[in-house]
């Protein structure tokens, strides 16, 4: 009896263990170690379910003998079974047969294969398939193109009459209200709800593939406004656009300043060219310019000038010029130019690299993610042993995708450039403080610490703003780690939040419309793309009010400074490059002509300006002031101009025929109705000998303008 009552008791407890709930933790990841974000884990036969996290981590609640399915696009579904451990690890391995056939993304990073993180989505047939399936009839809509071909869609024609709105409903795993429209994403842009129809009526011939995200899924990856599902569209074309959504800086443009009112002119250097290879992009696009893309300082700094190289302690050279303003008889032209010391590849201290590169949904166009990865292999391609490389991606959310690795496995960087898919929202400031913790962590002393942000700017997810952006690149800079900001892609480009970026993170903003561009990025300025020589460079600019009636600067209007800002040392402002040139145009109104440009004034009552007589020959005075890439002190230099005129150098010329082309673009009042043959006439004079053709090119540039 004794016996059996021992059993029983020990049954019943048995029981109890069996049938008790308990938390399960542990890892998923693939056969080469790495985890798995996004895999589905499943209590087999009840709907108890979880996701492992961006670190490949899950917990789920289970009893002992419960089954956990672990199902993952792209690997072979593998089971296990709960036993007395609380901890189950998971090794998954690739199912070949259809590893080349699926898209998967997790909190917006896609890539596929080994590297894959994943929610699965449905994907329909893409054209190329269906030539292969021999198919001859094409369907006239998205509508058609879905119906049947992605699980959980619903299609109906509202009114049953022929050229009715078509309905697209998408359902997960709770249905969504009757009348709500899902989200579309063509070509890597959202697109208004008020577009929904255009949409749905683009003919299937100009699609490449359609994926469709359900409910749940499709806001974790778009945000709410995909709350109900989400149609992303791929156009054989890759460059679909309904509106334009680019953003510029307001530009205000410079007037002409009274010297006797304001003898100063102060500002901080600009060695970007974004602007230009913008412009191209446009006029090559056959696009309207918008008056606010057009900055004239980047786009006469696009171009290399026949300065000097410095000699002496400081770290670039100086050279002025005046001559007789192009445009108009009646003013001066001055220029300004530095140059800075050019270093040998093999001179650059040791670097240590992240790039940061946005992988969400609106990257997906061929002249954004697939040229950033071209682009980015022109700059492994000349990295040295002692160089590092890391790379951080960012969408829904951010990762590491690469840790530091050595410049001379080049092949291991450009394999993970090459396993980098788009897809999702744009969590940019996760990103960037991702980015920034990992050069802070690998910081080299003495080296070039720089974090190399690639993306279109369109920032949606967390920290977003301008504001918000430029705060929190002001605190991260203070790490020692400089910024560069390469922008790519149209339609959606924001260039005002990219050049904010730039400006506060001790950097440059370029902008990389084709492989030219980042050849000459990468490859021709390799230097001064990656290394600082001088920091916080500023100018500040004193005219003889003997000589000079008034002054205006042309361009750097987002660069300008108050007077006593130059001696701040606390004030930000521009950096200079290893090989970098600066150049910066005055127009000036001399002493006694007579201006339209210049309105009369009253006298002062209690201030009377007194001219000495003692600089009679000098015109102006420039001031430089600038920090070595790791100090915090400025160091000042001082140049005079005599007032003497001189026929215009080539330099002075070709920088002058851009200035006046940005002026026209801009519709500048200043530019005394000057034409465009006016400006081919002046750049081919000073086109000299041009070894690289860019001014060629600009030239060509400027006439197809013209037609």
């Amino acid at each position: 009896m004794k016996k059996s009552l021992l059993i029983v008791f020990a049954l019943i407890v048995s029981m109890q263990v069996f049938s008790q709930e308990k938390k399960i933790t542990g890892t998923v990841s693939d056969s080469s170690g790495m985890p798995l974000p996004g895999v589905n884990v499943i209590v087999k036969g009840t709907t108890n379910g979880t996701q492992s996290d961006f670190d490949g981590n899950y917990e789920i609640l289970a009893q002992v003998g419960d089954i956990l399915t672990f199902t993952y696009v792209g690997l072979i579904t593998t089971e296990r079974t709960v036993g007395v451990s609380n901890t189950i690890n998971i090794s998954m391995q690739e199912d070949a047969s259809v590893l080349d056939e699926v898209v998967v993304t997790a909190q917006s990073v896609i890539i596929r294969g080994y590297n894959s993180l994943g929610y699965a989505v449905s994907r329909t047939p893409s054209v190329a398939q269906l030539r292969r399936q021999k198919q001859k009839a094409y369907h006239n809509s998205i509508a058609r193109t879905l119906s049947g071909k992605a699980s959980g869609v619903q299609i109906t024609n509202q009114s049953g009459a022929v050229g009715a709105t078509t309905e697209i409903k998408i359902r997960g795993v709770s249905s969504i209200k009757k009348s709500k429209q899902p989200l579309y994403i063509v070509d890597g842009v959202p697109i208004q709800k008020q577009y929904n129809a255009v949409i749905q009526s683009i003919d299937s011939k100009d699609i490449d593939y359609v994926n469709v995200y359900k409910g749940g899924k499709a806001k974790k990856l778009f945000g709410n406004s995909a709350k109900n599902g989400c149609i992303v569209i791929s156009t054989k074309q890759g460059n679909y656009r309904i509106e334009n959504d680019e953003v510029y800086a307001q530009i205000d443009e410079n007037k002409f300043e009274r010297v006797s009112l304001s003898p100063l002119s102060t500002f901080s250097i600009d060695v970007d060219k974004a602007s230009y290879s913008n412009i191209r992009r446009m006029i090559n696009n056959g696009q309207k310019i918008p008056f606010d893309a057009v900055k004239i300082e980047e786009m006469v700094n696009y171009f290399d000038y026949n300065y000097p190289q410095p000699e002496g302690e400081h770290p670039f050279s100086i050279n002025t010029e005046v001559t007789v303003t192009p445009w108009n008889k009646d003013t001066k032209i001055v220029k300004i130019g530095l140059q800075g010391k050019t270093y040998t590849n093999e001179e650059l201290p040791a670097s240590n690299l992240t790039f940061l590169i946005d992988v969400s949904g609106s990257m997906g166009s061929q002249n954004k993610l697939p040229l950033l990865k071209s682009a980015f292999k022109l700059l492994v391609n000349q990295l040295r042993k002692k160089d590092k490389v890391s790379i951080v991606v960012y969408a829904g959310a951010a990762g590491v995708v690469l840790e530091p690795t050595s410049g001379n496995n080049k092949e291991k960087i450009i394999a993970a450039l090459d396993n980098l898919y788009s897809g999702g929202s744009t969590a940019g400031g996760a990103g960037i403080k991702l980015a920034y913790k990992l050069a802070e962590k690998n910081f080299k002393k003495n080296g070039n610490n720089r974090v190399i942000l690639a993306t279109d700017g369109d920032f949606n997810v967390g920290a977003s703003s301008n504001k918000a952006m430029e705060a929190l690149i002001e605190n991260k800079r203070k790490s020692g780690v400089f910024l560069s900001v390469l922008g790519f892609g149209y339609g959606n480009y924001k260039d005002s939040k990219l050049e904010t970026l730039a400006d506060k993170g001790n950097g440059n903003h370029a902008y990389i419309d084709n492989m030219q561009e980042a050849q000459k990025v990468f490859g021709k300025e390799f230097g001064g793309t990656l290394y600082t020589i001088a920091k916080d460079v500023k100018i500040q600019v004193e005219f003889n009010p003997a000589k000079v009636q008034a002054y205006r600067l042309i361009g750097y209007e987002n660069r300008m400074l108050e007077d006593e800002d130059f001696i701040d040392d606390t004030k930000d402002a521009g950096e200079l490059g290893s090989g970098h040139t600066v150049t910066a145009l005055y127009e000036i109104i001399p002493i006694g002509v007579n201006s339209n440009y210049l309105k009369d004034i009253n006298d002062l009552k209690y201030t009377k300006a007194e001219v000495s007589k003692k600089f009679s020959d000098e015109l102006f005075t420039v001031k430089f002031r600038y920090k070595k890439p790791d100090g915090n002190k400025s160091i000042e230099m001082v140049h005079v101009q005599k007032d003497e005129l001189r026929e215009a150098s080539e330099d002075l010329q070709f920088s002058a025929s851009v200035a006046l082309f940005g002026m026209q673009l801009r519709h500048s009042k200043y530019d005394n109705q000057s034409t465009i043959n006016e400006v081919i006439t002046l750049a081919e004079s000073g086109r000299g000998k041009d070894k690289d053709g860019y001014r060629a090119e600009f030239i060509r540039l400027v006439k197809s303008y013209n037609n």
